[in-house]
């Protein structure tokens, strides 16, 4: 018997990725960015498909279903509202090249699913409306009986906010009814992707540069702007055309009008000093975010009534709006899939699929996130650097190094999903050593020096450093910490008195819980700086000739490389 084999597909916009079923089985998932060495690339996933197909020993024939992660049709949605804002003096200028926008890519994007059926003739191609594609993934990751799934991102065809109401309707097959939705121009992701570019970071890219900035300012200075500006509604929220305009998709056109920038300040440039004015716009963005997110969050327990809650969707990724979720109480838990953002709906898309087309359940999804290629035995020349031989037991030696203030890159296993490093392309060092934030942004990932560094701790200990009160495996939500925190690991804690946790088990990552075990006997702290085996601009390294790339070109002490200890 034939199996049923469901390539889902994120391509063509930003982040793109692919994901691979086998008669409901996840063979695998990898983001296109960590193949190729482009961030953010946008362009066909061939690394990931070719990578998927060789993973499933199938050929591009044997491929069914096809799942891409949009419907074109559901841009016309917003054309007769676009239309509608000629009779408005204010956005009138607007309203004829916003649904000509809006029109556009809604043929553009069945075009991109006609070139799809071109590469994958034998293959029945299906779009997803994108929020559906988030929604699966989300849920279908949680592996819950049951859950309230907020999506909140920029845009996804027309809606931009939706809530759903997931359940097991049998073992492995999740199923979704949704109960609420906003549509565009109500974007919580639109005005946080406009203000960041405003302040000199780029939109889609750098949100976590002016989340991270915000933690400096004063969020009091631009409060009632943002209260006028992003209003909450009894039903969600409505920013204000007066200050966002209304969207139009081309970049030709702006996204702030001149009043916004009349009463804050004025469109900084990239390479322009931060100034304290910066400082506290990102504040109050923030924090008129994290009180949307609250509200949106308390709508999707009112409309479901459920005790938990998966988040989907680019905004997400805002770990310290999730954090404050999950401090309120609202839910028992909450929950963000490893890749909550656009790549991560090339499986909810196959996903979806894949229960349309097949009895079988779903299998392989539920709190996956290590997806990706492993390269144990297919390493690449190494003459140009100094490989030294372990003795002993590598993560007693990994700990002892890191235990003595070493900076090490660490390359292991398959890939993660999404933007975080999970253990296995890591870059770790001791959060106990003087100086060690201040030498990592500087000499290692070449970033802003107010950027923090989140820690990983064994989920046995975390209770005694973190007050978040559920694990954290994706270091996806920020925790408030102890006093023992503050006192043991400053370095770890941001300005704000948060920390983006991750806890590792043992199942979760044997490795990385027997580092840390290995540093605590040493140190007495099961504590590690933990970020990504990258620098700035570049994506995390999913190759180990990216890695040794970035040993070459960073002030790493080593690279840990599939059990080879390497040095320049």
């Amino acid at each position: 018997m034939q199996p049923y084999v469901v390539l889902g597909v994120c391509s063509f916009t930003h982040d793109s990725s692919a994901a691979l079923l086998v008669d409901g089985e996840l063979v695998g998932f990898v983001e296109e960015e960590r193949l190729s060495g482009v961030k953010h690339t946008r362009t066909y996933p061939e690394h990931a498909v070719t990578w998927l197909m060789s993973e499933a020993g199938i050929t591009p024939e044997q491929v069914n279903e096809v799942a891409y992660n949009f419907h074109g049709l559901h841009y016309l949605r917003v054309v007769p509202a676009a239309l509608g804002l000629v009779g408005d003096p204010a956005s009138r200028h607007r309203a004829v090249a916003r649904a000509a926008s809006f029109t556009k890519v809604a043929l553009r994007t069945v075009r991109r699913v006609q070139a799809l059926r071109r590469r994958f003739p034998h293959a029945r191609v299906r779009p997803s409306l994108h929020h559906r594609t988030h929604q699966m993934y989300a849920f279908a990751a949680s592996g819950w009986e049951s859950a309230a799934v907020l999506v909140v991102d920029s845009l996804g065809e027309a809606q931009t906010t939706t809530i759903a109401l997931g359940r097991q309707s049998e073992p492995g097959r999740p199923a979704l009814r949704p109960v609420y939705e906003l549509t565009d121009p109500a974007s919580l992701g639109y005005a946080y992707g406009s203000v960041t570019e405003h302040l000199g970071w780029r939109r889609g890219d750098e949100e976590g540069t002016v989340m991270a900035l915000a933690a400096l300012g004063d969020p009091a200075r631009f409060r009632a702007l943002f209260a006028d500006a992003i209003p909450i509604t009894p039903t969600g929220f409505a920013p204000h055309p007066g200050y966002f305009a209304p969207r139009v998709l081309a970049s030709s056109f702006a996204r702030l009008t001149p009043r916004f920038a009349a009463e804050t300040c004025p469109r900084r440039a990239s390479d322009a000093p931060i100034k304290q004015v910066h400082r506290d716009l990102a504040a109050a963005l923030q924090e008129r975010a994290e009180n949307v997110m609250l509200h949106l969050a308390a709508l999707a327990k009112t409309r479901t009534g459920r005790r938990r809650l998966c988040v989907g969707g680019g905004v997400a990724t805002n770990c310290v709006a999730v954090g404050k979720i999950v401090k309120s109480g609202l839910f028992e838990e909450v929950f963000v899939p490893p890749a909550p953002g656009d790549a991560g709906t090339a499986i909810g898309a196959a996903a979806a699929v894949h229960l349309e087309g097949s009895a079988r359940p779903l299998a392989g999804v539920a709190n996956a996130c290590y997806l990706g290629p492993a390269y144990a035995d297919q390493l690449p020349d190494l003459s140009r650097f100094t490989v030294h031989r372990l003795d002993g037991d590598v993560a007693e030696v990994l700990a002892e190094r890191l235990a003595d203030g070493q900076i090490v890159g660490l390359f292991q296993g398959r890939v993660e999903a999404g933007p975080r490093a999970l253990g296995n392309r890591s870059i770790l060092a001791s959060p106990l050593k003087p100086g060690v934030v201040a030498r990592l942004n500087d000499t290692v990932k070449f970033r802003e020096s107010f950027r923090p560094f989140a820690p990983m701790v064994t989920a046995e200990r975390a209770a005694e450093y973190f007050a978040l009160g559920q694990e954290a495996p994706f270091m996806s939500m920020a925790s408030s910490v102890t006093d023992l925190a503050r006192e043991q690991i400053p370095a770890v804690v941001h300005a704000n008195g948060t920390a983006r946790v991750q806890t590792v088990t043992q199942d979760g990552n044997p490795f990385i819980h027997k580092v840390l075990t290995a540093f605590a006997r040493r140190t007495g702290v099961p504590v590690l700086i933990n970020t990504s085996l990258n620098v700035k601009g570049k994506p995390i390294c999913g190759t180990p000739a990216m890695a040794l790339d970035c040993l070459a070109g960073s002030g790493l002490d080593a690279l840990l490389l599939e059990g080879r200890w390497i040095t320049t």
